[in-house]
Parts: C-alpha cells; sequence; structure tokens
C-alpha cells in the first residue's frame, strides 16, 4: 500500500510551522487514540501513522531529507526498526509537552518558593491568641503577563536556535551529543517582546499585608502553615506557602514550660514566720495564697488549674508559686535594737529554731572530719 504524504496525513501544508504541527497532532492523536476508539481496529493504525508524520515533521533534520528525498530519505536506517511501539512512548509524546514529560522541550513550570516570617508575641497574646497583621515581601504573579513574561497580547515565540525542541546536537570529533539549548535553556520558547512592569520575568516584587490568626496556647516554637500565600510559581505553577514561626517574649512576672507557669512572691520575714495571706496574680485576676507559719524561702506553692491551655492537648496547666522571703532594709536604729534583741532570744533558746542551719553544721562536721580521717 502506498504511504501518504506526511503533510497530508497531519491536514498542514508544508510551509507549516512547529506550533500548527503540534496543534494538529494533538487534535487528530485525540480524537484517534485506540483507548478512545476500542470498536474501531482502524483506529490504532491511524494512530501510528499521525504519531509518525509528527516524529518526522517537528525533527528539523528528518524534515529536511523528507522535503528533498520523500519518505526514503528518513526510512534509512531504519529497516531494523520492526514491530509496534511502546505504549508510553505514545502517550509521552501526545501529553508530554502539557505535563513536561515526552522528548521535547522541558516543562519549565515551577512552584514557588515557601517563605518563612519570625513572629514574636507576647505572653499574653500567646496564651489568649489573637489576630496580627503582618508585612511580608514576596513575588506575585505580573497581571498584564498573566505570568508568561510576554507583553500583553504577544507570545512566546519558538525558539530558532533548537526550533522549539530545547536540545542542540554539538559535534565533537567523531561523536555528537544533545546538549540543552543555550538560549531558550531547554523550554524552546524565547520572550521577543518583554512584560515591561515585570521585565519579562512573569513576576514582580510586592509587599502583601495578611492578618494571621494566633490560636490561644502557642508557644515559642510552634509554626502556622498559611497555604498559598509564598511566592507565585512561574509559568502557570503553583503557589508556595507562608510558614510563621512562632517566639514568646520574656514576660516580667510569669516563666512558662508548656502547660505550666511559675512565679516568685515576695513574702516579708514576719508574715513568713507568722503566717500570712497575700495576693498573687494569675491570668484569671489575683487570687489569694496562704501562706502557713514557718514557710522557708524557695517552698513551692502550686495553684492548680491556673497555668495555660496548650493547643496541643487538653486540659489546664498549674501554676507554681516560689516563695521568696525579703530582708528588711533601710532600718532604723530602734528596729535594729529589736532585732538584736529577738536574735539574743532565738540564740538562747539553742538551734531548735533553726533546723536548716543545724543539719548545714553537722554535715560540716562530718565533712572535716572524713577529711581528717
Amino acid at each position: 500500500m502506498a504511504k501518504r504524504d506526511f503533510y497530508e496525513v497531519l491536514g498542514c501544508g508544508k510551509d507549516a510551522q512547529e506550533a500548527e504541527l503540534k496543534k494538529a497532532y494533538r487534535r487528530l492523536a485525540m480524537k484517534y487514540h485506540p483507548d478512545r476508539n476500542q470498536d474501531n481496529p482502524e483506529a490504532e493504525n491511524k494512530f501510528k501513522e499521525i504519531k509518525k508524520a509528527y516524529e518526522v515533521l517537528s525533527d528539523s533534520e528528518k524534515r529536511a531529507a523528507y522535503d528533498q528525498f520523500g519518505h526514503a530519505g528518513v526510512e534509512a536506517g531504519q529497516a531494523g526498526g520492526g514491530g509496534g511501539e511502546a505504549f508510553g512512548d505514545i502517550f509521552g509524546d501526545v501529553f508530554g509537552d502539557i505535563f513536561g514529560g515526552g522528548r521535547r522541550g522541558r516543562s519549565q513550570v515551577f512552584r514557588g518558593a515557601d517563605l518563612r516570617y519570625d513572629l514574636e508575641l507576647s505572653l499574653e497574646q500567646a496564651i489568649s491568641g489573637d489576630s496580627i497583621n503582618i508585612d511580608v515581601p514576596t513575588q506575585v504573579e505580573c497581571s498584564p503577563c498573566q505570568g508568561s513574561g510576554s507583553a500583553p497580547g504577544t507570545e512566546p515565540a519558538s525558539c530558532k536556535t533548537c526550533s522549539g525542541v530545547g536540545q542542540v546536537r554539538v559535534q565533537q570529533g567523531f561523536f555528537s551529543i544533545q546538549q540543552t539549548c543555550p538560549v531558550c535553556k531547554g523550554s524552546g520558547s524565547v520572550i521577543e517582546n518583554a512584560c515591561s512592569p515585570c521585565s519579562g520575568r512573569g513576576r514582580v516584587r510586592k509587599v502583601k499585608t495578611l492578618s494571621v490568626k494566633i490560636p490561644a496556647g502557642v508557644d515559642s516554637g510552634d509554626r502556622i502553615r498559611l497555604a498559598q500565600e509564598g511566592e507565585a510559581g512561574r509559568n502557570g505553577g503553583p503557589t508556595g506557602d507562608l510558614y510563621v514561626d512562632i517566639s514568646v517574649k520574656p514576660h516580667p512576672i510569669f516563666n512558662r514550660d508548656g502547660r505550666d507557669l511559675s512565679c516568685d512572691v515576695p513574702v516579708g520575714f514576719a508574715s513568713a514566720v507568722l503566717g500570712s495571706s497575700v495576693e498573687v496574680p494569675t491570668l484569671e485576676g489575683q487570687v489569694a495564697l496562704k501562706i502557713p507559719p514557718e514557710t522557708q524561702s524557695g517552698r513551692v506553692f502550686r495553684l492548680r488549674g491556673k497555668g495555660v491551655k496548650s493547643v496541643r492537648v487538653n486540659g489546664v496547666g498549674d501554676l507554681f508559686c516560689r516563695v521568696q522571703i525579703e530582708t528588711p532594709i533601710n532600718l532604723t536604729d530602734e528596729q535594729k535594737d529589736l532585732l538584736y534583741r529577738f536574735d539574743s532570744l532565738v540564740q538562747a533558746d539553742g538551734s531548735r529554731h533553726s533546723p536548716q542551719a543545724r543539719s548545714w553544721l553537722d554535715g560540716v562536721k562530718k565533712f572535716f572530719e572524713r577529711m581528717g580521717a
């Protein structure tokens, strides 16, 4: 059976450009694909014929040989090829340019970069939650060219150096190797009329103001993800994400450890000895803390349920109040005299009023005894 002219197979003239050939190939390949024509046994043969025609006419060297010598110019050296063609190759040729595969120019569709923003919060904001506006410098899609990089009303042109293939063949001695086209960088197209606002890059720099919702209970090291608020992708690629990293400022009263809070409570000497009640701050207001008689400095009192509600686990933490006995300062002569008299009375009654001092002195004595031994 006589072989049909490849231009006739694709329905194009001999002066057809790369874009016209590709458009005709895609339309016919979709129409006669075997998976869509399972009841038509002739569809597979037509599909192979269309594929063969496009393989030849889309290759500048093969097309030149075909135009000069016809089928004989492209069949020399292919006699041993035989057999059918792999479905994966057929599928790749039809859809490769869409998804970035195939043998032609490599995909230039890239996902936008993820961004990070460091956000510092007060303890009150972290505990109760808040909504904060932040300004984020980023790259967004250029509106006039819609990210293409070409001036409005124009499109990227097929690269003349590689004829839109994305690769060029270089002769090195006896060897011929393929390399990425140095002009189009493998994309197969070049921008001849660049968009002015973005200078052909398809993206412009912009500072975006975003509202970040801070959930109650966040802590230093937590991260909030804002989907698709990063840099815009290139050539239609998806936008990256923005990650907000949380850090909490030191607080003048409270220290935080996960769900628990702690604070120091200064107590006067007499109040610690005789017992008293002091007001301590909590997240819900002040509460009375009972200080029992003879309380020692450093003793910790636990207020259950007065801590923080975490974002990760259920329940509320506790507040730990550490007593710090405050030594009086700026005493008058009368006050000093009273203290001297008080100390004399305590010393005269032995060491039963100072259990910690007695225990410490016993430890010191044993230490020196061991050293002497």
